[in-house]
């Protein structure tokens, strides 16, 4: 994402980096649990225009493997998104 190693299940974005920061997807009532760390804010690529789904964990989180692994793989991130339906390819354009 935006250069960044991103991680995708079906074509669709459940983590990755942006700068030095590691980001989540999540859906709503996750993610309002997720923001309600201390330090964890919505992803905005640009400063004004936040990310809908979006969030950059706080830098606290990233000692905790186990509260890490909760939020990544457990339920969260990987098996909300997973749910989600798979990202149609694009057709590639002619040139």
């Amino acid at each position: 994402m935006f250069g960044y190693p991103a991680a995708f299940v079906n074509g669709n974005m459940f983590a990755g980096l942006h700068e030095a920061n590691l980001v989540v997807r999540l859906p709503e009532p996750q993610l309002t649990e997720f923001l309600a760390q201390d330090g964890a804010r919505r992803l905005e690529p640009m400063p004004g225009r936040p990310m809908r789904g979006y969030a950059v964990a706080a830098h606290a989180l990233l000692n905790e493997k186990p509260a890490l692994s909760r939020w990544l793989e457990l339920e969260l991130s990987f098996e909300a998104i997973a749910a989600m339906p798979p990202k149609e390819k694009k057709a590639k354009a002619k040139k």
